[in-house]
């Protein structure tokens, strides 16, 4: 079964902050299977984008969406950092320690 392009992005807004919502639970909302919503993510995490697992909290975000995450966030000033770490459950202090790890 083919997906419009319209739902696949719809369905991977609400994977991401501050939506969060579990594939298991996209899947039984949707109608969609888990294992093409998986696909989905992957795919978008291949093309750059950042999608943690919903039911990791931020500090138990991949390495791999944590560097993203700083990358994303190097050249904001202090108020557009904090608009960032709003729309994506995070803090400040998160991206500073993520900072220094990477």
């Amino acid at each position: 079964m083919g997906y419009s392009p319209e739902r696949k992005s719809a369905a991977l807004k609400r994977m991401l902050p501050p939506n969060n919502v579990a594939i298991r639970q996209l899947s039984r909302e949707e109608g969609i299977g888990e294992s093409t919503l998986h696909k989905w993510r992957s795919e978008a995490r291949e093309n750059g984008q950042l999608l943690p697992n919903a039911d990791a909290g931020p500090e138990g975000w991949s390495s791999r969406d944590k560097f993203a995450a700083v990358l994303e966030t190097a050249a904001l000033n202090e108020v557009d950092l904090g608009e960032y770490c709003r729309q994506r459950g995070l803090y400040p202090e998160q991206i500073s320690t993520w900072k220094t790890a990477c």
